[in-house]
């Protein structure tokens, strides 16, 4: 584990460019020489109706003599991915017209009538099985005629991929299994000396599933078949209500390419709408800087005015009736209630913020690419444990300077309450995906795993931080406290939090949306996601469009003379989170057909911890934003 992350490290990248082929570090290339054996391995079903992987001998496909599974990282293990060997022979740049998979062609394999329904529902609920060869996933061609001109339909067509073969296919109400898999692999040829043995590298893997009938598959005693005419066969029933026999068939066919190895993953993540993609990201910048232009100007401007006005040494009548933000000095900086519990969020939000920094950054490198699989995962889970430090050292400065005292006891609210929150969640979701028998349910001995790092790794750092934080001189604020506190006038109704939150929500959610999108592809409809240079570009945008809302609402809140900002902040700085959540219903809605009720609840569970960690963290980049705005503005004006 630690090789292939040196290994990453190693191979440093140009940023991510639009479609330009790019170069994704993972593993080293493999050379094969003619004859040489390709493996073929097996790594889940999916389906985005069910949102449940599966392993891919929970149906009774042909086994090998030694079943064996591929050591996995944690990554992987999370995403459900359980890599096993395949009884498919596959001999470099070895064609193969046609040959039965297992059992004898005289002897074909029987599905009792439990396996029957078992296919049956698999391919009713729209499953798609996904297999790899060197590394590189299957992939299924789809051409189709885009909308162009008449003439130039038919000399074009667009050719997209799908991730995976789909297992079968519905006509009416009978259920047909593809049971023929036609496999079509390319190779590089590499340049070698004169004398040597040409070697080859493969570069692409597609499949042409097809659905043939027992009968219609003439197969002769050395296990070699002839496949009908296209025109002429049937395609093979599965009943679900009785016994059915058939046979599993494969064909190997291979092409020379051109694409070379570097470039091998271009077709997977080939993206037909990276216009889409730039002219959002133009777009959010462009409204965001110009809004960001309007607003700072403003408040500058009155804030300028505002220290004019009040640093003027007038007669002492005009002071008597001053007004606006001056008048609250001495209650702005009073602890607010729950300080620990305040500091313990914002030391999760600051958690996130950094892994989440360092891993848009260094997947922006191209260090954790789609061929690295479960890299992503394993990273994040890393990084946020040992970010701890950083999450402990804010937290605690910041109860230091609320006045608190129990140093202890609020370094364990901060390393247990957020991850407490996330891993109740998962474990609820988990007993779900395991009475479902799914291979997406977390294994026991992971869940134990997971759990020594948070009480191994992230709750020790938590506490080293915290330590250091709170012997750390506490936030130098520049007004003293009164010891009574004011009076709050009554508010008007704009003041409300839920209407400041609508308001503070609109601006950072409208600059991320789009990427929204496409994220949201990416984790429920079985996607490659990798334009990370675009996400980092929109994670900078919320940054500095969440920094000036909550600015903005600080200031209006203070100029209503109400100085109980310090929660207020952290909640209407998180309004964002509110749209992703509407987002998400609307995506649910419009975008998936779901219907049952444990793939609805597993996609409200991990949506409501997205939309958890997304409030903490854009609260966090808030609150922290008008805290230092706050200081600023009360150590411009003279107090007496």
């Amino acid at each position: 584990f630690l090789q292939e992350r040196l290994r990453y490290m190693l191979v440093l990248l140009l940023l991510l460019h639009g479609t330009d082929s790019f170069y994704v570090p993972g593993v080293a290339p493999i050379n094969f020489h003619r004859n040489d054996p390709v493996e073929i391995k097996a790594v889940k079903l999916t389906s985005s109706r069910t949102q449940l992987p599966y392993e891919y001998y929970s149906l009774p496909f042909c086994q090998p003599a030694k079943i064996t599974y591929k050591a996995e990282n944690l990554g992987e293990v999370l995403r459900g991915d359980r890599i096993v060997n395949t009884p498919f022979q596959v001999s470099m740049n070895v064609e193969k017209k046609c040959e039965v998979l297992c059992n004898l062609p005289n002897k074909p394999v029987t599905l009792t009538v439990e396996q029957s329904k078992l296919i049956a529902e698999r391919i009713r609920e729209d499953y798609y099985v996904h297999l790899i060869a060197d590394n590189l996933p299957v992939a299924t061609r789809l051409e189709f005629y885009s909308n162009r001109e008449e003439e130039e339909k038919k000399k074009e067509k667009d050719v997209q991929f799908e991730h995976g073969y789909r297992l079968g296919f519905m006509d009416g109400n009978k259920f047909y299994l593809h049971n023929h898999l036609s496999f079509i692999l390319y190779y590089h040829r590499e340049d070698v000396e004169e004398d040597q043995e040409p070697t080859y590298r493969v570069v692409r893997f597609e499949v042409i599933p097809q659905s043939i009938k027992l009968e219609d598959l003439k197969a002769d005693e050395k296990s070699m078949c002839t496949l009908p005419e296209a025109t002429g066969s049937a395609p093979q029933e599965i009943d679900p209500s009785k016994e059915n026999q058939l046979l599993f068939t494969y064909s190997v066919h291979w092409e020379e390419s051109d694409i070379k190895w570097a470039s091998r993953w271009d077709t997977y993540l080939t993206m037909s709408d990276v216009q889409i993609h730039w002219f959002s990201i133009i777009n959010s910048v462009v409204v965001v800087f110009f809004l960001s232009g309007i607003l700072s100007m403003i408040i500058i401007r009155t804030l300028r005015k505002d220290i004019a006005n009040y640093n003027k040494e007038d007669d002492i009548e005009d002071t008597m009736e001053e007004s606006g933000w001056k008048l609250v000095h001495g209650d702005v900086f009073r602890p607010p209630q729950y300080p620990m519990i305040l500091s313990s969020l914002l030391g999760s939000g600051i958690q996130l913020f950094c892994m989440i920094l360092i891993v848009i950054f260094v997947a922006m490198l191209g260090m954790l690419s789609p061929s690295s699989r479960g890299a992503l995962m394993t990273t994040a889970c890393f990084l946020f444990m040992f970010m701890g430090v950083f999450g402990g050292f804010f937290a605690g400065r910041l109860y230091r300077t609320l006045k608190g005292h129990r140093w202890k006891k609020g370094a364990f609210c901060t390393a247990t309450l957020y991850p407490g929150v996330v891993f109740g969640i998962c474990f609820v979701l988990n007993c779900f995906i395991w009475g479902k028998h799914s291979s997406g349910a977390v294994p026991f001995p992971t869940m134990v795993a997971l759990l020594c790092m948070w009480f191994g790794i992230s709750l020790p750092l938590v506490y080293l931080g915290y330590y250091f934080g709170f012997r750390k001189q506490p936030y130098d604020n520049p007004v003293r406290t009164n010891q009574i506190p004011r009076q709050i006038p009554e508010q008007r109704w704009y003041m409300n939090k839920f209407v400041g939150i609508l308001m503070a929500g609109i601006l950072p959610f409208g600059a991320m949306f789009i990427e929204l999108f496409f994220i949201f592809s990416a984790i429920w409809e079985n996607q490659f996601y990798y334009l990370f240079g675009f996400l980092f570009l929109v994670f900078i945008i919320l940054v500095v469009s969440c920094s000036q809302i909550s600015i903005v609402m600080v200031y209006f809140q203070l100029c209503a003379e109400d100085y109980r900002w310090w929660w207020r902040t952290f909640l209407v700085s998180g309004g964002s989170a509110f749209y992703v959540l509407i987002y998400a219903i609307f995506y649910f809605v419009n975008k998936l057909d779901i219907v049952e009720f444990i793939p609805s609840l597993l996609y409200f569970g991990y949506t409501a911890l997205m939309v958890l960690s997304f409030w903490l963290l854009t609260g966090t980049i808030g609150f922290y934003a008008a805290y230092m705005f706050v200081r600023k503005i009360y150590a411009a004006v003279k107090i007496d």
